[in-house]
């Protein structure tokens, strides 16, 4: 079977947006990926008109690029988690404006972040009980839920460093309560190796996988701390081979998309990085998949 191989915005475009959806479709076109992950919040405003965002999706099938996924940073400062409820309703609305700005795109599936417990690189945020980000974060998805149905958009909350959720067998029960087809987890490959091998999420987790997010981690030097994720996604203690095989075993057929976000260069993280860009696509298309 042929993977769908895209990129993430980020390292083409940085985080405020440097470069247009066109320009990074013409990009992906030159550098022979399938598809964009374009992000919301930087490279799309979310206050876009469903007319751009018609005109986005229709240059992208113009050049045979996909926009099957999207993601945004914007649940780090405003969470679907929050004990301030002005905070957990100011999340809601973006998420709600997310879902359909991926209708309008033509994007089946939007990465979310459910809550943090801490963030640890912003001392700013509060510290909440496991508890409460796990029933608040429940109350907040059970309320999008009817509109992601509606919209046939997919709802895909990623297994990120936010002190949430560690192990499959967390993410099974979490996802398990909701019982909706358009609820699954947005998988990336790279953050869970501090605990768990990435294949063996895919085994216990199946059809719930909606997305994948490929970068590696090396943990020798990195005390289990984000100066693990580096600028080679060859280089780390992801196995791909076995990650591929298991994806294969439960027939997945959504995106892999690389998201080159190198922590290890803190605090001089600097993005947008065009030859970091060129050579995760060229590690891309030359995996052996």
């Amino acid at each position: 079977m042929a993977f769908y191989k895209a990129l993430n915005y980020w390292v083409y475009g940085g985080f405020a947006g440097e470069k247009s959806p066109c320009e990074f479709i013409d990009w992906a076109k030159e550098a022979g990926l399938d598809g964009v992950e374009l992000t919301v919040g930087d490279c799309l405003k979310i206050d876009i008109s469903e007319a751009e965002c018609k005109k986005i999706s229709s240059y992208a099938k113009s050049c045979g690029i996909g926009l099957r996924s999207l993601a945004t940073g914007f649940y780090w400062g405003t969470s679907l988690s929050a004990a301030d409820e002005a905070e957990r309703q100011a999340a809601l609305d973006f998420t709600r404006k997310y879902l359909k700005i991926a209708n309008w795109l033509g994007a089946s599936t939007i990465l979310v972040v459910p809550g943090a417990t801490r963030v640890a690189w912003d001392p700013s945020r509060p510290i909440l009980s496991y508890q409460s980000v796990w029933e608040r974060s429940t109350q907040s998805i059970n309320e999008l839920l009817p509109l992601a149905e509606e919209l046939k958009v997919g709802i895909a909350l990623e297994n990120v460093w936010n002190r949430f959720l560690f192990s499959p067998m967390e993410w099974k029960f979490y996802l398990e309560q909701f019982n909706s087809p358009m609820l699954g987890i947005y998988f990336d490959v790279g953050n869970c190796c501090l605990y768990v091998r990435p294949e063996d999420y895919i085994e216990m987790l199946g059809q719930r996988i909606k997305a994948v997010h490929i970068k590696n981690w090396q943990g020798e030097d990195a005390g289990g701390n984000l100066h693990g994720f580096g600028d080679d996604i060859s280089r780390g203690e992801v196995d791909f081979k076995a990650v591929f095989d298991a994806l294969k075993r439960i027939s997945y057929s959504g995106p892999l998309t690389a998201e080159m976000i190198p922590f290890s260069r803190l605090p001089n993280l600097l993005l947008p990085d065009l030859a970091l860009a060129s050579k995760t696509a060229k590690t891309l298309r030359d995996m052996d998949i």
